[in-house]
């Protein structure tokens, strides 16, 4: 008779725009669809304990509620962060991999740059080394990560569903131009 040792089975947990998940769990793999959105994946090495979030813009302008506050790099960190520390990591053992940040549309304002740059930012701020990943490019890409043991895997989409990328769409659509109209008070 012969045994076989069956790996358990992976847990696949999404972390959609404004999300962030954490885990110390063997199996757990977090996987997220990028334009230009960063995903930062952090996690505590000695804990085996990581996690992902999912972020739409740099900063808010003020004035939102939780949930649209959390679409927003500089709460979306923070709060990932955050979340690492109560479950047990410690800062100083911190790293990160950051994903996504593409060039999506053809318009003046490139928000997958703005959101790169501004992630490796607020990562070297807090003293986080970026130990890898990949940002900029053109096309829309899977994640796949495994927070108990960093690794991470991304998969180029050349051929994404338009439909997911409809918020980021409408941000990087600059207003119209003023029409010459006058309204009075």
């Amino acid at each position: 008779m012969s045994e076989a040792v069956i790996a358990p089975r992976e847990r696949m947990i999404h972390v959609g725009q404004g999300e962030h998940h954490v885990s110390d769990a063997e199996g757990v793999v977090m996987t997220t669809i990028l334009g230009s959105c960063i995903a930062a994946c952090i996690r505590d090495p000695g804990l085996g304990l990581g996690g992902m979030n999912h972020f739409l813009l740099p900063e808010g302008d003020g004035g939102m509620n939780e949930d649209e506050a959390r679409r927003y790099g500089v709460n979306a960190m923070e709060i990932l962060i955050n979340s690492l520390l109560r479950a047990g990591a410690r800062r100083d053992r911190l790293e990160a991999k950051l994903f996504g940040g593409g060039a999506m549309f053809d318009r003046l304002r490139n928000i997958g740059a703005e959101n790169a740059a501004f992630a490796k930012r607020f990562l070297s701020a807090e003293g986080i080394p970026v130990v890898g990943g990949d940002t900029g490019g053109t096309l829309a890409r899977r994640i796949r990560y495994r927070p108990t043991t960093g690794q991470a895997m991304q998969r180029l989409l050349t051929d994404a569903d338009p439909s997911v990328f409809t918020a980021e769409r409408k941000l990087a659509t600059p207003p119209p131009a003023p029409s010459g109209d006058l309204e009075l008070f």
